[in-house]
């Protein structure tokens, strides 16, 4: 007899993106090999005491190094991506229902470094 197949969303759901994410994955394996924790200590003087928290320069350099990893160069484009692969979520450090940073916020942050401050830090990632 034939099949067919259906989905039939269920109300609640209890997922762990860890299980989800195979241990040979391409983004867990990078996440173990490159430790980014040097860019709060390198990006510290651009951000004030007060007001709104900002994105995690880890987060929003991991974004980035997925964007260039796929070749990616829209911003809107790279989050939408980004939304959408659960590897890449487990990457960045993102739940499956969390949302994830506006695209403008990607092209903000990029121009509070600076171009040549973001270049320099971004060649520091590639090259780990």
């Amino acid at each position: 007899m034939q099949g067919k197949k259906e989905l039939i969303p269920k109300m609640l759901y209890q997922v762990y993106l860890q299980d989800l994410i195979p241990e040979q994955n391409y983004y867990r394996l990078l996440d173990k090999a490159i430790d980014f924790r040097f860019l709060y200590k390198a990006t510290k003087s651009y951000y004030g005491e007060e007001g709104q928290e900002s994105i995690d320069p880890v987060v929003f350099f991991k974004i980035c190094l997925v964007g260039y990893l796929n070749n990616i160069t829209s911003d809107r484009k790279l989050i939408d991506y980004c939304s959408n692969c659960l590897d890449v979520r487990l990457f960045i450090r993102y739940d499956i229902d969390e949302s994830l940073p506006w695209h403008s916020t990607i092209s903000r942050t990029r121009q509070l470094y600076g171009e040549e401050v973001f270049l320099q830090l971004f060649k520091q990632v590639l090259s780990l």
